[in-house]
């Protein structure tokens, strides 16, 4: 039996999650938690095969916390269920070590199939994302700019696009605000911007945030 955590900000979606894996041969629902700072209590205290995450989960302000997350409890395998891009996030998550990115539109049948997939230690990614990347491959210098972006500078972008301040976000990623000074520059530059409003209004087009 597959045991499995569900760490989700809504309490709708532990109950979906939960009933439909209820008589499931396969899958256990052990533990459910509503913010990150319990996750890594339960994976103390209990033995979890996989977990599944959402990246908006209370809590959570980096993917660099789910890198260090999968160092300190590597017989877990994460599966990131969210509603955020696919395109955008999918490859920066499998890049930091999780085993499958489901996005919250696909069928509970869905995320039971990657549950066991991952669990047997396959790396998966929606047929969506796959096809989305072999056509970025394809697609022009300035349409592929975003493929650029690192994981903390789409991190510092989704936050800008929030509306947040510089020092907002600093004390957020627990960086120095001439970091993310630095971070803001290098998203000027790499989307060839020359402000703030444009940086978000790109952001938007090319479906980053």
């Amino acid at each position: 039996m597959i045991k499995v955590c569900i760490a989700d900000n809504y309490p709708v979606v532990h109950f979906g999650v939960k009933s439909y894996f209820k008589d499931n041969a396969e899958i256990s629902i052990v533990a459910n938690v509503g913010n990150f700072l319990m996750v890594r209590d339960i994976l103390q205290t209990k033995e979890i095969d996989v977990l599944i995450l959402d990246l908006e989960l209370e809590g959570l302000s980096s993917i660099f916390e789910v890198k260090a997350l999968l160092k300190n409890f590597p017989k877990t395998k994460i599966i990131i269920f969210s509603g955020l891009s696919e395109q955008i996030y999918a490859p920066n998550a499998i890049k930091a070590g999780v085993f499958g990115y489901v996005h919250k539109s696909e069928k509970l049948e869905t995320l039971g199939q990657s549950i066991i997939k991952v669990h047997q230690g396959k790396i998966i990614m929606n047929e969506t994302v796959k096809k989305n990347l072999a056509l970025i491959a394809k697609q022009s210098k300035s349409e592929r700019l975003y493929r650029k972006l690192s994981n903390r500078e789409v991190e510092v972008l989704r936050y800008l696009s929030d509306g947040k301040k510089n020092h907002e976000i600093a004390d957020i990623l627990k960086l120095n605000e001439k970091t993310i000074s630095t971070y803001k520059l290098r998203l000027l530059t790499k989307l060839n911007v020359t402000n703030l409003v444009d940086l978000v209004n790109k952001a938007k087009t090319l479906e980053i945030v």
